[in-house]
Parts: structure tokens; sequence; C-alpha cells
């Protein structure tokens, strides 16, 4: 951790809304950010079609970095998602397909868009891909140029890689090389765009100092890294993931609304922290904010829900979620944003439905098992009425009505049979037309 306060704006910023965990060089690379414009980048695989905000930290870096008078770096991971992390996981991760990788980068660029400006202006960020350089690699020239420099017994050394060796579960030499390849990064971006710094989240660290060593070697040009703490709630959870599933930054997967009322549902233990991460309201407000107690620290979280929503989505989705929040909330009402699951007629035994089913497709439970436990525990609703009895049908006529599905107080669906998603409101429908 930092045990002086920093001079430059960007690691003042990351040091005070507690972005930092470790830096290499602290000092030199403060000084170097006062004097210049730094690139630096972090680099994102691809494997899945969109991030989940358990990235979002890296990319609020990559947004303070530019706001700070530097040059970003999205570097999608092209090459490496075809190798896998193995840092502290248990076992490998599923190898993905040339055609499924690069459809999961094309899900995943628009994100950044939101976050950060692209062009050819110098604090303007660049878009890489390191396939571009790790798929035509000649082996052994790798070998000669790249391979020699690291120590197999350091590698080793590395928790990431220990923690998987002591728990005796295997790691295959796949994998084992993916540390080499993040380190060829640095080398390559840094040949390619004079690039200074690498960051990434602290179970990075391991990789992230193999590339500063390997740029110093062969270019003999002092290069640096920086990580942020790994992220969890105050309850341990790990960030970015709820009951339903992960909460994604597209919002083809992850609807505003949903986005919106996630940080809405925060505990209040976690208020201001997330406000210091998550958004650009000043840092006494923060605190201010994140000191209120009792039903007053609704507002806080409000104001989190409004600020992080505008970010990921804009601003009228977010004006939009809250809209509708307090539509369902405080009015009881349905909510034109909530999220809509049209269902497939197949799903349908003799015209009807379980309703246990029906909370599944809704993604409000993630099992049948998990919905009779929602449905014992007295939190199911439809359209706000307790659903009592596990076995209870619902039929085609009711679902062309639509439904709202409520699981406990905070999370909600709107389910309805085809057609019936365009219909408008007068006819008992929800519109979808903005």
């Amino acid at each position: 951790m930092v045990k002086f306060r920093p001079r430059s704006e960007f690691l003042d910023i990351m040091e005070s809304r507690g972005f930092l965990s470790d830096v290499t060089d602290f000092q030199p690379l403060d000084a170097l950010m006062r004097r210049e414009c730094v690139t630096a980048y972090i680099g994102f695989d691809a494997t899945a079609p969109s991030l989940h905000v358990g990235s979002l930290i890296q990319i609020m870096m990559l947004r303070w970095l530019q706001k700070s008078g530097h040059r970003p770096i999205v570097l999608m991971g092209g090459g490496t998602t075809k190798v896998g992390d193995p840092s502290f996981r248990s076992s490998e991760r599923p190898l993905l397909g040339p055609d499924q990788i690069d459809t999961n980068i094309e899900g995943i660029k628009s994100v950044f868009s939101k976050y950060i400006n692209f062009g050819e202006s110098g604090t303007g960020a660049i878009l890489a891909n390191n396939a571009e350089w790790l798929d035509d690699l000649n082996y052994l020239e790798f070998l000669r140029e790249v391979g020699r420099y690291f120590s197999v017994n350091r590698m080793l050394s590395f928790d990431s890689v220990k923690s998987r060796l002591e728990r005796e579960q295997s790691l295959s030499f796949l994998e084992f090389n993916y540390m080499i390849l993040q380190a060829y990064d640095f080398l390559e971006l840094n040949r390619r765009y004079s690039c200074r710094l690498q960051m990434g989240g602290s179970d990075q660290w391991g990789n992230i100092v193999n590339g500063v060593d390997l740029t110093r070697r062969i270019e003999n040009r002092l290069v640096f890294g920086l990580t942020s703490p790994l992220l969890t709630t105050s309850g341990g959870e790990k960030m970015g993931k709820t009951s339903g599933g992960a909460v994604w930054l597209n919002p083809s997967m992850y609807s505003p609304y949903e986005f919106w009322q996630f940080w809405r549902s925060v505990g209040d233990a976690d208020v201001h922290r997330f406000l210091l991460l998550f958004t650009e309201i000043p840092i006494d407000e923060c605190r201010r904010l994140g000191a209120l107690k009792g039903s007053e620290i609704n507002e806080s979280k409000i104001v989190l829900a409004n600020s992080a929503t505008e970010l990921a989505h804009g601003k009228e989705a977010a004006q939009a979620a809250a809209a509708t929040a307090h539509e369902v909330f405080d009015l009881g009402g349905t909510g034109d944003e909530l999220p809509k699951v049209e269902l497939d007629p197949e799903h349908l035994r003799d015209g009807k439905l379980p309703v246990v089913q029906a909370f599944v497709l809704a993604g409000l439970s993630a099992s049948g098992k998990a919905g009779r436990r929602l449905i014992a525990g007295g939190g199911a609703r439809i359209n706000d009425k307790q659903v009592s009895d596990p076995g209870q049908m619902l039929s085609a006529q009711e679902l062309a009505g639509p439904l709202k599905l409520s699981a406990g107080k905070k999370r909600h669906a709107i389910v309805l049979l085809p057609g019936r998603l365009g219909a408008s409101k007068e006819s008992g429908g929800v519109s979808t037309e903005n």
C-alpha cells in the first residue's frame, strides 16, 4: 500500500478513492505522471459476450486515467483467451473457439465507449487485440527471445500458481504459458505505443510484475505496474454476482433497470466505498452520503444507482430506471422498464405453466428447487399477490395479461406469451416503445 501522499493527479485519485493496492516503483511513476502523458493499459479476456460489474473497477481506472490527462489502452485478449488465465482458479477454463471469441469481443467493445473516448488526440484511447501479435508467433523464436528470461522456479512461487499446486489440482502446460504471453503483451504494447504502465486487479500482480521485468530487460526502459484491490461486498460476496447470476454491463444481457436496482440494493456498509469507486461524485459528498443512517441511507443508494447507471447506460436510461422503481415500489404499478421475458409456448403443458418454472424462466430463481424455497419463504408474488402453492399452474389466458413476477421486494420481471410485448397499457399489456 502507498505510504506517502502522491503528487500526480491520477495516483492521487487512485489512492484517495480506494483504487490502489500495489505499485512498482511508486515515486518514479508518480514523478513521470506529473511530467508527461503516460500511456497505460488493462487487458480483458473475451470469456463471455459482455463484461460484468466485477470488471467495472478496472474500467473506472481507465476513465480516471484519461480524465487525468493520460492515454488508456483497452487490450482485448483475442489471443490469450485461447489459453485461459489460471490465476486462482481451481480448474482449467473451457476452451473457446475463434468464432466465439470474436463474437464475445464484439459484445464487449461497446461497453468501453460509454466510459472513455477513443480518437486521435494525445489522450485518445486505443483499442488493441493481442491476437494481432500472438496468433502468428514463431514458437522457437519466441522461446529464444522471450522464454529465456523466465525462471520456472520463480513462476512456481507466484500465489496464483502455488495455490493451485498446493491443492494438487492439475495445471496444464497450456495454462502455465499464460503469464508469459501476458508479459509479452506489455513488451509489445511498449514497442508499438510506448506504453509505460500496466494495470489490473491484485490477482494479476504476478503476471504484471513479469511484464514489467521482461520489458525492462529487453527494452532497457523503466516501466511500471499497478493493481487495484479485489472487490467483495461487506458480506464477503464476489463483486458482480447475485443470486440471479452475473450483473452484466451490456443492456441486452442485463437491463438498465436491473442494473439500477442492483446498485439500489447494495448493503448499507458498502455505500460509501461504492460511491467512491463507481461514481464521479466528489469525495466529500461521498463521505457525507455514506455516513447517513437508518432510512436516510436509502437516498444515498438512489444517488449511487442514478450515477452508476448514467455512466453505464446514459442519463435517459438512468432516469427511466429511477421512474420505474418509483412506480413499482411507491405506486404499486407495473413499470415499463422492468425486464420482460417472452415465453415459448412449448413451455406450457396442456396450455398451462408451472408457477415455479415461470420464476426460473424469468430469471428470478436459479432453479426449480430455489423457486420452491422462494415460495415457501413467502417471497414470491404475482401481480403483487403472494404465491403460496408451489404446485400452482398459470393458464395461457393469465400469461396473456401479462404478469409481474416478484422475488422479494426488489427483484421483478414481466412474463407473457408471444405477441403481447407490444400491447398497450390501455389493453392491459406493457409497452416497450420509446
